[in-house]
């Protein structure tokens, strides 16, 4: 067998002449595939990245904000007014003692009348005490135990614009006293009353209007 014969072949073949064959190893097929998927993948990743691009540049993107602040504008609607009411007492749970500090006569009864007709309960009518008697310079005054200040005394107040209002701590009693001073003349319309008792009792929140105008 020649020395050029290759091994295995069993001296079967001979090889003649200047050429050899060429013993190539075989090709790997895997490491084709995978680089054509990686190729068609970042093809696909740059695609994805361009349109991202184009869309913040022309503004599409904002669209879907705009359209996210919208719907968080409206799940930040007001509430009802039934939502927001205080737990106030209603007229007809609040006991007025009216009390004339002025040298008028008959008007705390008329005064009381008139409160009586709008559903409050009237207690004790006649003339203040020494301590406010001929002293009221102003429209009136509001005089309640302090558990009072923002219950009773802002329903009552809603009857009588500009009216002051006081608290004593040493009182008892769940009562208020409306002391009419020299400048009062009459209550407020009852419907200027109406309007400032469902105002008080049912405001609207005023965060909620500044979010509106955002919007």
């Amino acid at each position: 067998m020649s020395m050029l014969t290759p091994p295995g072949m069993g001296g079967q073949y001979r090889i003649t002449g200047d050429k050899y064959p060429r013993m190539r190893r075989p090709r790997r097929r895997g490491r084709l595939v995978f680089a054509i998927v990686a190729s068609a993948a970042a093809v696909g990743l740059i695609g994805w990245g361009s349109l991202q691009l184009i869309d913040v540049f022309t503004g599409r993107g904002g669209k879907s904000s705009a359209s996210g602040a919208k719907a968080d504008c409206a799940t930040k609607a007001s509430p009802s007014p039934a939502a927001n009411a205080k737990a106030l007492p209603q007229p007809a749970q609040i006991t007025v003692n009216v009390l004339n500090a002025t040298p008028r006569s008959g008007l705390a009864k008329e005064t009381a009348d008139e409160l009586k007709k709008r559903g409050f309960h009237i207690g004790t009518v006649g003339n203040a005490t020494q301590e406010f008697d001929k002293k009221v310079k102003g429209i009136g005054v509001l005089l309640g135990p302090k558990t009072a200040l923002d219950t009773t005394l802002p329903v009552l107040g809603t009857q009588l614009a500009g009216v002051d209002r006081r608290t004593d701590i040493s009182r008892t009693g769940a009562s208020v006293d409306l002391i009419l001073g020299d400048k009062f003349k009459s209550l407020s319309s009852k419907a200027d009353a109406d309007k400032a008792l469902a105002a008080l009792t049912a405001p609207a929140p005023a965060a909620d209007k500044k979010a509106g105008k955002n919007c």
